[in-house]
């Protein structure tokens, strides 16, 4: 089960970036890896927020799809060629941030001979909404 903290003193962390710390500082380096603003993120009163790993062998493919909410990709390792209909295919390396749109047909492909492709989903939604739907 998921471990409760005080809301109040994570949230104050975050904003100040202050942790404890055994160096001299006991500041917390924060560095945005992305940004971007969305109107499409569930508005009832309850959300689901999921946290996903993905590792897609070398030469796997998703499922042909779309998915209600963006989904933001954080690539950990390799890279993953996303190809969302009616665009050039996009290649996310490592490090790097991409937020897959809703309501978009897409399929994601490692095209690496030799190398997975292993990254964090992060995904709000309406409870028990699909994580993605088949097209």
């Amino acid at each position: 089960m998921h471990k409760v903290m005080d809301v109040d003193k994570a949230i104050a962390g975050t904003q100040l970036g202050v942790t404890t710390s055994a160096g001299i500082t006991g500041v917390a380096k924060l560095t945005v890896l992305h940004k971007q603003l969305t109107d499409a993120l569930p508005t009832g009163g309850i959300q689901e927020i999921r946290v996903i790993i993905a590792r897609l062998e070398p030469g796997d493919s998703t499922p042909y799809h779309s998915h209600r909410f963006p989904v933001t990709v954080y690539m950990l390792e390799g890279v993953f060629t996303l190809e969302l209909d009616g665009h050039d295919p996009i290649p996310i390396g490592a490090g790097e941030v991409f937020v897959e749109p809703s309501g978009v047909r897409m399929t994601g492909r490692n095209l690496s001979s030799d190398s997975p492709a292993v990254m964090v989903l992060f995904y709000i939604s309406d409870p028990e909404t699909p994580f993605a739907d088949p097209v």
